[in-house]
């Protein structure tokens, strides 16, 4: 095993003489102007110039979701817009804004609404959902997770210029206000004004800027 590891090193190594990182990059870009191309007419609206890295884990209801101009997802998202789930019907929207940065393995989910505004940026492994399974009824504790009804409290909106941090949770029935900075970690299921941050489990108001 030992062996192979080394063999396979090895042409790593002599790879990345032949061809210089430069080389590597406009490979990655060119692979994920090949997968926006073959996404992008599945969405309600997908503006100029926005792109999406190869691959996505998951993509849901792309009819849902409307991205602006000059967006760009990285690897690892999920995009889930749920017009249907366990024999109920939702009503779902994602709208994006323009000039976002949304980085790797975020999730955005909705049965309900969720509208972003422009230039929004992520770390890495955010969750914006305003849905989750089930309400915490008896009935429906017994049941396993999946099974459950998705159940919503209400929609999410995210501002402009709003910086949300790695590891962060944005949950249901949330506004975000223009400015705002969510720490990263952070789980946010109370309004955020514009030009706070918040920050902890629950996030609270740790400092309001102006």
């Amino acid at each position: 095993m030992n062996a192979i590891k080394n063999i396979l090193e090895g042409i790593g190594r002599v790879c990345s003489c032949i061809f210089p990182w430069n080389t590597m990059k406009m490979l990655n870009a060119v692979i994920a102007h090949l997968y926006t191309g073959y996404l992008k007419h599945r969405f309600s609206r997908w503006g100029a110039d926005s792109v999406i890295a190869y691959k996505a884990i998951h993509l849901k209801g792309l009819k849902y979701i409307s991205i602006g101009r000059h967006v760009q997802i990285s690897k690892g998202i999920q995009l889930t817009a749920w017009d249907h789930f366990q024999s109920s019907d939702y009503k779902p929207s994602i709208i994006i804004g323009d000039n976002c940065i949304i980085r790797e393995y975020t999730h955005i989910s909705a049965i309900g609404s969720i509208q972003i505004g422009d230039n929004l940026l992520t770390g890495n492994n955010v969750l914006i959902s305003d849905n989750a399974h089930g309400a915490t009824t008896p009935v429906l504790l017994d049941l396993p997770p999946v099974l459950r009804p998705l159940y919503t409290k209400g929609g999410i909106t995210i501002g402009n210029n709003v910086w949300i941090g790695s590891n962060a949770c944005i949950l249901s029935s949330v506004s975000i206000g223009d400015g705002a900075i969510i720490a990263a970690n952070s789980v946010v299921t109370h309004d955020v004004p514009a030009y706070a941050i918040a920050a902890g489990i629950p996030a609270k108001i740790i400092k309001q800027v102006k």
